[in-house]
């Protein structure tokens, strides 16, 4: 199979060099030192971090999971990702999170500990489980990645998944552990512009195809069985394919995402952008920006949905031997797992030659004499994949020359978000393992080669990881309520609650992170509501027993954490810290980041919901929409954007 054209590969030889010569130009400045490699020496404009921000959230494999849900349910297919897809999360890293961390002035979240607990045994320790936590999460972030990108390119490519994440891998390392935080900021802006033009030629094919349609709603039906496809209310309940009953209840679960997100988002922030930011100002800049450039995400990801009606409608007038065919092909290969059916179909449409000539037969037969082409549209369980809309769209609607671009703009996409998970992972091993406990005193030259040899091993194990999980939705939906969910209460806690300690932290961790691996090993079928549930409150246990088993933290050291970082919450034992003066202007500014909460988040929702309803054609909604828009920017510029710092500050 040959679905690339000549101008297709000069476009991806055009870009790979690119990548690479990014790499190499930046890889002497990276040397300088840990700073430059992992923080880009703290100089970086807001605006280039925005961008790099935008690109980080905007990967190729969350692009295809939202994808299946707004091929499936429409534009209601975003309160699903309100766990996490949304970005919800990005309003609290602009409002307050960011800021808070930029103010510790240290390099890493691990190295973030000693600045909030000090340097007793357990201040130690929870450094320590910071890493372990972090390189964790990064892993199974990695994997989630690996395992889309090989999911994407085996329907463009003569190879199987294993091999097209293999080559995504080789690639990424190559420009990404020799250029450290340089070549993660130059690359995502690089690639930032390559998926601002792939977005726009997608949403000018779709639009193009719905006017020479009609009418999208009756297609929508015709094709998902969903006669409230166009809608933007989340309905208490929607009928999901075989695979996806865990989001029938779309209402509520839409109301537990949202709990879980802001939760999430109190505790987050430790992002080497806003640890690299310049100032306080900065930070709420990046933050903004990277919402407003996300969201061209969202009529990239409805357009390819709408494709996608027309594109199932096409190749599969009768759906019913979609089953047939996927029944047939199990009665040949005997058992085998939903993990395995991808690598199966694949060596079956690259090598037929190996398999019984009955099997061969029987899928032309059902699926006619292309069925190739076709056969990695096919799920696990007898129905259309929706993981596979998005390059099924790219595969059989979008015309050679033009696949090869809107290709490049999906793989920087999913290569600003290798890149930047490899830089956070190799920083903790580097600085807060090697450096910190192994050899303190090792040379720069020393820690700039042994950051390339964590590079490779993150870039290795997230890549055996991606191939222990049946699809990208199930490893995400476990990154998102299992993995976070072992660690929200202590990074929540570790902010608001003076009391909390080191032992709080490790404790805490250590044992959600436990849990959240036993679910992943012996009860991988766990609804992921019953996921978070069962996770964040063994985490809360261990927090609270930690906490109170333990030393509290030096009252030196929290008076040294509250002056520089100013936090709310229960902080009142520390009150006296600051003058009078200093805690009327931090309460003003508490006041004024709380305020702003439901508007950013009303601001964030519109942004996305907004070009969507356009694009399908429902303008009495997005003009509801578009006016909620315009006020919760008025808001925002009266309760945020006039009270952030007039001038940069430097780091304390």
């Amino acid at each position: 199979m040959n679905y690339l054209g000549a101008w297709d590969y000069v476009v991806f030889v055009f870009y790979f060099a690119v990548l690479i010569g990014i790499g190499v130009y930046f890889r002497k400045k990276a040397a300088t030192d840990l700073e430059h490699y992992f923080l880009a020496g703290r100089n970086m404009p807001w605006w280039a971090l925005g961008l790099s921000q935008m690109s980080f959230w905007f990967d190729m494999t969350g692009t295809m999971i939202i994808t299946s849900f707004l091929f499936l349910l429409g534009p209601r297919g975003i309160y699903v990702e309100f766990r996490g897809g949304a970005g919800l999360v990005l309003v609290f890293l602009m409002l307050w999170v960011g800021k808070w961390h930029r103010r510790s002035g240290v390099i890493t979240a691990a190295e973030w500990m000693i600045y909030r607990f000090g340097k007793d045994a357990w201040a130690h320790f929870a450094r320590l489980m910071s890493v372990a936590a972090n390189v964790i999460l990064n892993l199974g972030l990695l994997a989630y990645s690996f395992k889309g990108a090989g999911l994407f390119l085996s329907m463009f490519l003569p190879f199987s998944p294993f091999v097209c994440a293999l080559i995504m891998m080789v690639i990424t390392a190559l420009y990404t552990i020799e250029s450290g935080f340089y070549g993660v900021i130059f690359t995502d802006m690089f690639q930032s512009l390559c998926i601002w033009v792939g977005v726009g030629f997608v949403v000018a094919v779709t639009i193009a195809k719905i006017n020479g349609y009609g009418d999208l709603g009756a297609l929508a039906t015709s094709v998902t069985g969903d006669p409230n496809w166009l809608s933007s209310l989340p309905t208490w309940h929607v009928d999901m394919p075989a695979g996806y009953e865990d989001y029938n209840w779309l209402f509520m679960l839409m109301i537990f995402y949202f709990v879980k997100t802001i939760v999430q988002g109190t505790g987050s922030g430790a992002d080497p952008r806003f640890f690299g930011a310049r100032s306080d100002r900065d930070c709420g800049l990046l933050s903004f920006l990277a919402g407003w450039t996300f969201m061209l995400r969202w009529p990239l990801m409805i357009s390819f949905a709408v494709l996608g009606l027309f594109l199932v409608q096409g190749l599969f007038p009768d759906q019913t031997v979609i089953s047939q065919a996927t029944q047939l092909i199990k009665s040949h290969a005997g058992t085998v797992a939903a993990n395995e059916w991808p690598e199966l179909v694949a060596r079956i449409a690259n090598h037929p030659q190996n398999f019984p000539a009955q099997l061969i037969d029987g899928l032309a037969r059902l699926l006619g004499p292309d069925w190739s082409s076709k056969l990695s549209l096919l799920s696990y369980h007898g129905t259309v994949d929706p993981e596979r809309i998005l390059p099924g769209v790219l595969l059989f609607v979008i015309p050679a020359g033009l696949r090869g671009l809107i290709l490049v703009a999906l793989m920087a996409a999913a290569m600003s978000t290798f890149n930047a998970i490899i830089n956070s992972s190799t920083g903790f091993l580097t600085r807060d393992l090697y450096q910190g406990y192994l050899r303190p005193k090792a040379g720069n030259r020393e820690l700039i080669y042994v950051s390339y040899a964590f590079g490779a091993l993150i870039n290795v194990l997230g890549f055996l990881m991606a191939y222990s999980t049946k699809s990208i939705n199930d490893i995400w939906g476990w990154i998102t309520m299992g993995l976070v969910g072992g660690v929200t209460v202590p990074t929540v806690l570790r902010l608001y609650w003076w009391r909390f300690n080191a032992g709080g932290f490790a404790i805490g961790t250590l044992v959600g992170l436990v849990a959240a691996l036993l679910q992943r090993f012996f009860l991988p079928t766990m609804p992921e509501w019953q996921q978070f549930v069962y996770i964040i409150c063994i985490g809360t246990l261990g927090s609270i027993i930690g906490t109170y088993l333990t030393p509290p933290t030096q009252q030196s050291v929290l008076e040294h954490f509250y002056r520089t970082t100013r936090p709310f919450g229960l902080w009142k034992p520390l009150a006296h810290v600051l003058s009078r003066e200093e805690t009327a202007a931090m309460r003003t500014e508490h006041r004024y980041d709380l305020i702003s909460v439901p508007i950013a988040l009303c601001w964030q929702f519109c942004i996305l919901m907004l070009p969507m309803l356009l694009l399908v054609g429902e303008y009495g909604a997005a003009a509801i929409t578009g006016g909620f828009l315009v006020a919760a920017l008025v808001g925002l510029y009266f309760t945020w954007y006039t009270k952030l710092p007039p001038q940069e500050e430097p780091v304390r």
